[in-house]
């Protein structure tokens, strides 16, 4: 049935998946009420779903763009689930804001395997990395991706790798000449914030239990035949799938680091992780296995929110 749906891609397909972003966003409310910020206002609450809802459409571009599935919708409904199984990904806006510019960068470092505008893409890929750091500090570990990108795509010329630091520099002074301007003082737009908290205590709950279990079996398992497929692909194509993974263990440190670990942290997690899941999902052949792996990943999130 799911399988059946989500194996080609529909208009349809994105309208259930924003059916059940709109699910996890309510069920916020209804299920965690006393962790809600009651001073942010509707349109602000609206604008955090809306750019949720974006990054899972530009997670759809990247894939689609950059053919990394078999031109099916699996990686938005896997994305959705994620969201669906951790609501509380919508609690902090400067991580969803900081998630969704990370995507942006994502796509440019990938679409250099065109070879085309290479330098354009870097400094794109270094300034986007620098705005999501502004809103949460530690995205701007995605910033070494750029480089290894050049390394994957055999670029050896030694600008190409000075451009990404020009464009992060140009965040920076950016950010600066606002806090001169609005702060009267140097650093404080810059956002910065360094600490690290490796206390998982706040995951000592039977959501976080069962969701992270979840991530970890799926997500492990998932990559074993990822990694070994990626051989399976065209040259050229490559370095993408390996930029991905390479994302995806970035995104783990994040969640890892984060100082306040309240759930929404795992937003960086999420995309990245969609697209190993679904890559092993199309290696499945038979049709009964893809429909329970794809169940359970639907049942365990509307599980949880019964419990």
């Amino acid at each position: 049935m799911i399988t059946t749906i989500f194996s080609k891609s529909k208009p349809i397909n994105f309208l259930i998946v924003f059916s059940i972003t709109l699910i996890a966003y309510v069920m916020l409310y209804i299920k965690y009420p006393d962790i809600m910020d009651n001073s942010v206002s509707v349109l602000q609450n609206i604008g955090v779903f809306l750019i949720v809802f974006l990054s899972i459409l530009i997670l759809n571009f990247i894939v689609t763009k950059n053919f990394l599935s078999q031109q099916n919708n699996y990686e938005i409904l896997v994305f959705a689930l994620f969201i669906l199984a951790i609501p509380q990904v919508f609690l902090d806006y400067k991580i969803v804001v900081s998630n969704c510019f990370v995507l942006l960068a994502l796509r440019r470092i990938i679409s250099i395997r065109s070879k085309k505008e290479i330098i354009k893409k870097l400094f794109d890929s270094g300034f986007l990395i620098g705005i999501a750091s502004l809103f949460y500090f530690w995205a701007i570990l995605f910033l070494p991706l750029v480089f290894i990108a050049l390394l994957l795509f055999s670029e050896t010329n030694p600008k190409y790798y000075l451009v990404p630091c020009i464009g992060l520099a140009t965040t920076s002074i950016l950010a600066i000449s606002y806090s001169v301007i609005v702060y009267d003082d140097y650093f404080v737009a810059l956002h910065i914030d360094p600490t690290i908290n490796l206390d998982i205590s706040n995951y000592n709950s039977l959501q976080f239990i069962i969701v992270i279990t979840m991530l970890l079996s799926f997500g492990l398992w998932s990559s074993l035949f990822y990694l070994k497929d990626i051989k399976k692909k065209m040259r050229s194509y490559r370095p993408s799938y390996k930029i991905l993974f390479i994302a995806c263990t970035l995104a783990s440190i994040i969640v890892l680091f984060a100082p306040k670990k309240n759930g929404s942290e795992f937003l960086f997690l999420f995309a990245p992780l969609a697209v190993i899941i679904i890559n092993y999902i199309e290696t499945i052949e038979e049709k009964w296995f893809k429909e329970v792996f794809l169940g359970l990943l639907a049942f365990i999130p509307i599980v949880l929110l019964v419990l």
